[in-house]
């Protein structure tokens, strides 16, 4: 449904009124737009939303804005909304809730039902980084030895209850509570309904009810992994000696992607993402600090321009070109990174099986250099009607290109061969790289062939 933002903004109440009609993230999108305008009406509709929306809309919000709810919302109207939530996202709101208010977070906590609690406590106890960690303890699950009708109807109870959501299939488990197999709804209601699970394993065989299953500790990146190669919408979680406790679903797998890639666009460019809701002040802060570093690479940058001060008087367009070599070097570079990097991220090389990637970057920049140097040499000829000095330009170009792409390809790779972050520390390295060679090469050259 298509809201008008501006009305909204001057009376909150109309986001009130078309609840029914909207998402969640849609109802968060507009409190962000009402919290701008007018803290005070952003409480005001967040006191008012009914509690079996309220939890889904704070997660939807922005760290920031999830902190400033937590601290004006009751505890009593906080405990409603996390009563309505799916384990996984009760756990995470508790948790943040804990970094602010440990006492709120307990007087909460107590407020839920036991089964919840225990829940809750189970899902604690994994690292931040662990399938554990984004699972939820809720799903529909059937005995070996059950009939499909009864498990069929046991759903049909949790639907009408609101205890199950989002379920795609039914996951088959012996008496030890050891996973078995998977079947799809779809495929489900074609069955015979008095025929139990394992008739029915028998008949069509193993194979065809393969459950696609992750262990508990196993990293949530190599789980987003298999949900992009495998096109899935939920997984199994397994436990010690295969015992089925949880899921996860492509929801939760689609924010750990997300997360992913804004994280690495804002390190490659040295920044973070709270800064739409940080003081200008803390943001200056944190960008000065890589602002710092670029100066001093900038200042090695100048230096070896100043080695050849003589030669740049000599030849005063050398200075009108430099740009155009350091500004090629780098745009090329920052290309090859860009592509380092996802693949990377992506899991499909490392610093093994890196050799193919980088000589298709160093063959692909060289090429490039090539091609630019001829563009670049014939209009400096015809620019400044000098020869040599197209030659000594173009011969710049082919060197910087080719450094570039090596570089590009490789400074990633190291840094993370010694446990750093690539996606932090090379776009500094690879500029201060690109920079000096460009730089030094093309005053060298023209030094040694124009004077």
């Amino acid at each position: 449904m298509k809201i008008n933002e501006k009305s909204i903004e001057k009376n909150p109440t109309e986001l009130l009124k078309k609840l029914d009609k909207l998402h969640p993230s849609d109802i968060a999108h507009s409190l962000k737009k009402i919290k701008k305008s007018n803290p005070d009406d952003f409480i005001f509709v967040l006191k008012n939303l009914p509690e079996d929306v309220l939890g889904d809309v704070i997660l939807e919000l922005p760290e920031k804005l999830r902190e400033y709810a937590y601290n004006e919302l009751t505890i009593e109207k906080l405990t409603d909304a996390v009563d309505e939530l799916e384990s996984d996202d009760q756990t995470d709101i508790l948790q943040e809730i804990e970094e602010l208010n440990v006492d709120k977070a307990k007087e909460i906590f107590d407020g839920l039902e036991v089964d919840d609690q225990e829940e809750i406590n189970w899902l604690k106890r994994y690292e931040a980084g662990e399938a554990g960690a984004y699972m939820q303890t809720e799903l529909f699950s059937a005995n070996l030895n059950e009939t499909i009708s009864n498990s069929i109807e046991k759903l049909r109870i949790a639907k009408e209850e609101k205890e199950l959501e989002n379920i795609h299939q039914v996951y088959i488990v012996d008496d030890n509570k050891i996973l078995v197999a998977s079947i799809l709804l779809e495929d489900l209601i074609i069955f015979d309904y008095k025929k139990t699970y394992k008739e029915i394993i028998e008949e069509h065989g193993e194979k065809r009810f393969k459950p696609y299953k992750v262990n508990d500790d196993e990293l949530i990146k190599d789980v987003a992994k298999q949900f992009e190669k495998y096109d899935l919408s939920v997984v199994a979680v397994v436990g010690y000696q295969n015992m089925l406790i949880g899921r996860i679903t492509s929801d939760d797998i689609l924010d750990v992607i997300e997360d992913s890639a804004t994280e690495q666009m804002y390190q490659l460019a040295g920044v973070h993402d709270d800064f739409e809701h940080d003081s200008f002040i803390f943001t200056a802060k944190k960008r000065a600090m890589w602002l710092f570093i670029n100066l001093g690479t900038a200042i090695l940058a100048s230096m070896v321009i100043g080695f050849f001060d003589q030669t740049i008087q000599a030849f005063v367009a050398l200075a009108v070109l430099m740009p155009i070599v350091a500004s090629m070097g780098g745009n090329a570079g920052t290309q090859t990174l860009a592509v380092m990097v996802r693949r990377m991220a992506l899991g499909e090389i490392d610093f093994e099986n890196s050799k193919d990637a980088i000589m298709k970057e160093i063959l692909v920049s060289l090429l490039n250099g090539i091609l630019f140097a001829f563009v670049v040499g014939i209009i400096t000829y015809f620019w400044f009607n000098t020869v040599l000095l197209g030659l000594v330009i173009a011969l710049s170009m082919i060197i910087n290109l080719f450094s570039a792409g090596f570089f590009g390809a490789t400074i990633p790779l190291f840094l993370k061969k010694y446990n750093i972050d690539p996606a932090v520390g090379s776009t500094v390295l690879l500029t201060t790289v690109t920079d000096i060679v460009g730089f030094f090469s093309f005053l060298m050259l023209a030094k040694l062939i124009l004077l």
